[in-house]
């Protein structure tokens, strides 16, 4: 307990910040609904936050490196704050666009430092139970934060200024923490390529994550709001998503450990597009079977990368683990830049189903694609552990490669 008391600065800071962060896409695709946008405009908003976010992930090490941990998140957090509370200046496509990518620019800057601080503070006796809570406190606080758009006013400038105060409130816990910041850590390596060589199947999935998973989060709101969703259920529909896919990390990573992980891949998705084409086809009206559905989505698309990055860790050296999961996200990034707009315009021009079925066709190509690689080679007689890897820098690849060597 000492342990977790000791590191409840950089949790609340985590906490404040997803909050603020967690909400921002959801209420600016609500906005942009209630200003005009088109839904191709709002799926680009979704779209720069990640490509803010990738430049998020490769600026922040080197910052550290410069100006030290605490600095490097006052940063990020102000950048954050200004991409906040600058929405209601200007109603501007281009310029919410810009804002956008500063909210994922700093949100990325943001983690990096937090899981750095992790990394550089954390021994093998005591990783799994801190990141534990770490992983708890991040889903736990992404959740009320979506939850949180049924009580925040589509384009009103007290709702963005709200969720700019909590951006800056992040801030707080970190500056006041007595615990002296670690030394900086060395900014990793990509070999995006050697990765695809390496592990192709696991470069495709984690493509396939970030399709599935960036379309929904950034677009799932303009599904909801097209079948009828008051912004309220639009919250709970989101958050649902991410209650089903933190509940299903155990059990499955248990399963994957124990089996080929190319046919647990295989199967996971092959159960998504199941349920993706259920939401296409059926075009649900009734909240609650909504719901059910979304939980089952959550439940069989979120594991995708974790089974992803386990198979590709299996072919690799622990001294090229940072790297290959830097590579990996990178890959992810790939999925979740694109993903979103390309989604919006398919749900524009053939309405809110379009979203699963694109989903739909993206989990096809994974399954073929797995078929074919099981036919090309063996799986590894050597695993590495399953681990729910997070979505958020390419320093829990350091924290994995750390883990993996107990």
């Amino acid at each position: 307990m000492r342990l977790i008391i000791s590191f409840a600065a950089l949790m609340f800071s985590v906490a404040i910040l997803q909050l603020s962060a967690g909400s921002i896409s959801p209420l600016d695709a609500l906005s942009g609904i209630q200003v005009g946008f088109s839904k191709t405009q709002i799926g680009l908003l979704g779209s720069a936050h990640f490509f803010g976010f990738f430049i998020g992930c490769w600026w922040a090490p080197r910052l550290i490196g410069s100006v030290g941990h605490s600095r490097t998140f006052a940063t990020f957090a102000a950048v954050v704050t200004i991409g906040a509370i600058a929405h209601p200046m200007l109603i501007n496509v281009p310029f919410w666009v810009f804002l956008r990518i500063l909210t994922g620019l700093g949100v990325a800057g943001c983690y990096t430092v937090i899981e750095a601080w992790f990394q550089a503070k954390l021994t093998n006796t005591n990783r799994g139970r801190v990141m534990g809570v770490y992983r708890v406190v991040d889903i736990g606080a992404s959740s009320v934060a979506q939850m949180m758009i049924g009580f925040l006013e589509p384009a009103a400038y007290l709702s963005y200024n709200f969720l700019a105060i909590l951006a800056c409130a992040s801030l707080l816990p970190l500056a006041l923490t007595t615990s002296k910041q670690p030394a900086a850590p060395a900014s990793p390596r990509l070999h995006p390529i050697r990765t695809a060589i390496t592990s192709p199947l696991g470069v495709a999935g984690v493509i396939i994550a970030g399709v599935s998973s960036s379309s929904f989060r950034m677009v799932g709101p303009l599904y909801g709001q097209d079948v009828g969703l008051s912004p309220i259920q639009i919250g709970n529909f989101l958050a649902i998503v991410l209650v089903g896919g933190a509940l299903v990390q155990i059990p499955i990573g248990w399963v994957a450990d124990k089996y080929d992980r190319r046919w647990v891949l295989i199967w996971v998705s092959i159960a998504s597009i199941a349920i993706c084409s259920s939401f296409a086809w059926i075009n649900p009206q009734n909240p609650n079977i909504i719901y059910i559905m979304a939980f089952m989505f959550g439940l069989f698309t979120y594991p995708i990368f974790s089974i992803s990055v386990a198979h590709a860790n299996d072919f690799t050296t622990p001294e090229q683990r940072v790297e290959l999961n830097a590579s990996l996200m990178f890959c992810y990034g790939i999925g979740a830049i694109f993903s979103p707009f390309i989604a919006s315009v398919l749900i524009q021009y053939f309405g809110p189903s379009a979203l699963f079925s694109y989903i739909t066709i993206a989990h096809v190509g994974l399954v073929v694609f797995g078929v074919m690689r099981m036919r090309a080679r063996p799986s590894s007689t050597d695993k590495t552990g399953y681990r729910y890897t997070p979505r958020t820098t390419f320093t829990i690849g350091k924290l994995l490669r750390r883990k993996n060597l107990d």
